[in-house]
């Protein structure tokens, strides 16, 4: 639930349009899913090893101490979490106003203003009630889920018909541009961001029943799955359109039902509205939780620690997650931003992981109830190398923009954290 969201709705276009081929962007989305299956294994063993929930913010700073963890904390609250929102708030928007231009893309401001009241109308939901927001969370998981399996099924039907030519091998690896290693990075970069939300199962490792026998389980039902969804939904794509037609729609999923739905093509920009809505809601719900968690440790100021008396909401974690995001809206275009926060995701993802091969050298003997082979975290690694030391090549502005932002938590960390004998002054500013 957590990694089918906005992605498979808008990954698609950045996918095809730096690999150059529609075979050779295929084999992008199952490799997609290979990755984020290695990552999860090495998260499986982190998991019941140090059963602490928070996932990657708690294993990282039990394996490298507080610095390290805070600037992952840092990255997430100002990076990750606000441009994930961003970029969710941003594909609602477009398929919302899609049917209103359907000859071309909606206006810039347009566009903007609906993604900002859909996130201010649902940080007040989120700041009123946890029961609202989780309701709207079970009722809003059911529109994606529609939308994929009709996008899949006409899929099916269609090639049923004979409807596959840009499918057939002579087609699908007819290359319109010559894709470079920093292209193939990038098109890695906009697939993952499809699939990220694999390791989320981590941050509630202490609720889960029988984690050493439940979170492998998870894993092995869950990625598949979802790689075959996000596989068989861009095949269907293809039966409908062409990779031109593909690169030139703002909202695939639209495109593919006003081809082929008739009359029923107005059910595919609803279910993916009601798919991105409910993944607004889900971010914020799971961002201003990771504020409050930092807080309460004290990596963040304590005012994010604090719950509405009466609503028993973490409301200044929501209006933090909130701003930043609203911040973060303004920046850049939706394929920018799905770049600049999957390379800081995948930063994040490797220093985990390095941490596990670290920890087997500090505490060889700890007891480890799941415990993966050495090459399973080595592959994932050196894919990982490969990715971040492309992406930075191909997009050198994204990327070091991003690094800049990390390493303004270190002194941040020192003045606020480290630095325990502040001034009188400034210890009763901060309680102000």
């Amino acid at each position: 639930g957590n990694i089918i969201g906005s992605g498979i709705f808008i990954s698609p276009k950045g996918v095809l349009e730096h690999t150059g081929s529609v075979g050779l962007a295929l084999i992008i989305w199952v490799l997609g899913g290979g990755v984020a299956a290695l990552g999860s294994l090495c998260y499986a063993e982190l998991g019941v090893t140090i059963p602490k929930s928070g996932g990657d913010y708690s294993y990282v700073t039990e394996i490298f101490g507080g610095l390290a963890g805070f600037l992952l904390l840092w990255s997430a609250v100002l990076i990750m979490y606000p441009t994930s929102l961003a970029v969710i708030a941003l594909t609602f928007s477009n398929y919302v106003l899609q049917p209103v231009f359907p000859n071309c893309i909606p206006p810039y401001n347009a566009s903007r203003i609906l993604s900002m009241v859909c996130l201010l109308l649902l940080t007040w939901v989120n700041s009123s009630s946890v029961r609202w927001a989780t309701r709207i969370q079970d009722i809003f998981t059911a529109g994606k889920l529609l939308a994929l399996a009709l996008i899949i099924i006409v899929g099916f039907i269609q090639i049923f018909k004979g409807n596959y030519e840009e499918l057939t091998p002579s087609n699908a690896f007819n290359f319109w541009m010559t894709p470079s290693v920093g292209h193939l990075a990038l098109a890695f970069l906009q697939g993952s961001f499809a699939f990220s939300g694999w390791n989320f199962l981590n941050y509630v490792t202490e609720e889960l029943v029988d984690p050493r026998r439940n979170l492998p389980r998870a894993i092995f039902i869950s990625i598949p799955l979802v790689t075959f969804v996000y596989t068989f939904t861009n095949i269907a794509y293809f039966t409908a359109m062409s990779p031109q037609e593909l690169l030139s729609s703002n909202a695939v999923a639209v495109t593919f039902g006003e081809k082929l739905l008739g009359y029923f093509s107005w059910v595919m920009p609803v279910s993916v509205a009601l798919s991105t809505f409910g993944g607004i809601n889900g971010y914020l719900f799971t961002s201003s939780r990771l504020c409050f968690s930092g807080a309460r440790e004290g990596h963040l100021p304590s005012l994010l620690a604090m719950i509405h008396v009466k609503h028993c909401t973490p409301i200044p974690a929501l209006l933090v997650c909130c701003l930043a995001t609203l911040i973060i809206m303004l920046i850049g275009d939706t394929y920018t931003l799905i770049n600049y926060v999957s390379f800081i995701n995948y930063l994040c993802y490797g220093v985990t992981i390095i941490g596990l091969i670290v920890l087997r050298w500090k505490k060889p003997k700890i007891f480890r109830p799941i415990k993966v082979n050495l090459l399973v975290p080595i592959t994932y690694l050196a894919f990982w190398a490969f990715l971040l030391i492309f992406s930075l090549y191909s997009e050198p502005v994204v990327c070091g923009v991003g690094l800049i932002i990390i390493l303004t938590g270190v002194p941040v960390f020192f003045l606020g954290v480290y630095w325990r004998n502040k001034p009188k002054c400034v210890n009763r500013l901060i309680g102000k």
